[in-house]
């Protein structure tokens, strides 16, 4: 689905991929964040997915121009969970509220893993 926005000068539709990468892209430039958790869908288990596939890691949901973001990550080992989720929840919001001039209502963070490097 796509998100379509009328303004004076003609139509703007923005796809829900577009979304996703930019989402995507915005998480892993955080502090802590090793990857994005890509699910394999033939044991249920989770891995970190390679960068050119970011938005394996994202769900967007999106109704009536209200975007709903759902970030699968893994983090660092020795990072305080809590603060890193908070900075990608803002960061994730504040991109795609200016980028796209959507509103962002609601950044959910699911840690999927721990990696020790």
């Amino acid at each position: 689905m796509s998100v379509r926005i009328n303004s004076s000068n003609g139509n703007i539709n923005i796809d829900e991929q577009v979304v996703a990468t930019l989402a995507g892209l915005a998480a892993v430039e955080c502090y802590g964040i090793v990857g994005m958790a890509a699910k394999s869908a033939s044991e249920g288990l989770f891995e970190l997915a390679r960068k050119e596939h970011l938005t394996k890691g994202v769900k967007v949901t999106i109704k009536e121009n209200k975007v709903v973001v759902d970030l699968f990550v893994v983090v660092q080992f020795g990072v305080r969970i809590s603060t890193v989720a908070e900075n990608i929840i803002a960061k994730v919001k504040y991109n795609l509220e200016n980028f796209t001039g959507l509103e962002v209502v609601n950044v959910n963070v699911h840690v999927q893993g721990v990696r020790v490097l």
